[in-house]
């Protein structure tokens, strides 16, 4: 005040209006910078957690069929039962099996037998003169030989078959499963392909949740997805999101396997998992002529950046670099390009 004071005292009627009105300027322009108190973006961002419905499917729900025409004997596995990779499920009655294959090992006999004495005349015919035997001999009783190897190979076979058909008489557990349902009784003729039992595999499973499609790619970019059920946390890793779009929900499928142990087969519960990515709070989003967003310094200045994706109550996803000043009180005062005092 006194070097304007002297300045004023020192100058021309005009020259101590104009100083005046200078000084007039400079105060209203103090005056008129809106007191705020700001924050970075980093110390005020959120990470929300997402959640959505999700469910626990097997990958395999087999129905286990009946590869031999037989009577069902006995089921040892009731509905409801754990069984083991291996284990008896039902038992076929294998009479006629076991008979198919004693008339095939019979055949692979006979045709050893044939073989025997082929490869002897064979070997005889190979040892004497060609003025005892012709060409034409020697070269028949080679072919005998041949055919009746390759007749060897086709009774072998034949014999694996008829053993294979007395082993399918038991019908064993593929995997380790719950029987879910029971299909065949005591007493039925099962033939090829007949269903017997449905078993739901316990061992390969995955989490399967509808997601939205905004929330996608912070599933893909999250480490630590969590299914929860009946009190329980069962950890997960993203397997696949499906390529395949649901108009209708707007959502794609997500795929995610246990990391540890897992869930029973159709447990119903909740896929959750924090957003890595940056979001502005609620409480910080303001209205701007129908807008919402967020007031940033620049300059000096509060400046309005809108976010496209934000909604009343919820955290925004933002670009805004994580070291920029956000406006935290006096925000509802200002308006786009107001000066600031900080």
């Amino acid at each position: 005040m006194n070097v304007i004071s002297r300045c004023v005292a020192g100058a021309s009627r005009w020259e101590s209006m104009l100083a005046a009105c200078l000084f007039m300027a400079c105060s209203d322009a103090t005056l008129a910078a809106v007191p705020v108190s700001t924050k970075v973006l980093r110390d005020v961002a959120v990470y929300p957690q997402v959640s959505v419905p999700a469910t626990v499917m097997s990958l395999n729900d087999s129905k286990v069929s009946a590869e031999v025409r037989a009577v069902i004997l006995e089921v040892p596995a009731l509905v409801g039962q754990t069984v083991r990779e291996g284990d008896v499920l039902m038992r076929l009655d294998p009479a006629d099996s076991k008979l198919a294959a004693q008339r095939a090992q019979a055949a692979l006999e006979a045709v050893k037998a044939k073989m025997e004495l082929a490869e002897f005349q064979l070997e005889r015919a190979q040892k004497l003169s060609q003025d005892v035997v012709s060409e034409e001999l020697l070269a028949q009783r080679g072919t005998e030989v041949k055919a009746l190897r390759a007749e060897l190979q086709v009774q072998q076979n034949a014999v694996e078959t008829a053993q294979r058909d007395v082993a399918r008489c038991e019908i064993r557990a593929p995997f380790r499963a719950v029987v879910k349902e029971r299909l065949a009784f005591v007493g039925e003729l099962a033939n090829p392909g007949t269903p017997l039992l449905r078993l739901l595999d316990v061992e390969h499973m995955e989490v399967s949740a509808k997601v939205q499609t905004d929330d996608v790619e912070s599933l893909q970019a999250t480490r630590s997805p969590v299914f929860s059920a009946q009190g329980k946390d069962y950890p997960l890793r993203l397997r696949a999101v499906t390529a395949a779009y649901d108009v209708l929900e707007r959502s794609r499928e997500a795929r995610l396997i246990f990391a540890g142990a897992g869930a029973l087969p159709g447990a119903a519960g909740t896929l959750s998992w924090k957003d890595s990515r940056m979001h502005v709070p609620p409480d910080l989003i303001v209205r701007r002529e129908g807008a919402l967003g967020v007031f940033v310094v620049e300059s000096g200045k509060a400046r309005f950046i809108p976010l496209p994706e934000a909604q009343e109550g919820r955290p925004a996803l933002t670009a805004i670099p994580a070291d920029k000043p956000v406006i935290v009180d006096g925000r509802f005062g200002i308006k786009d390009g107001d000066e600031i005092a900080r």
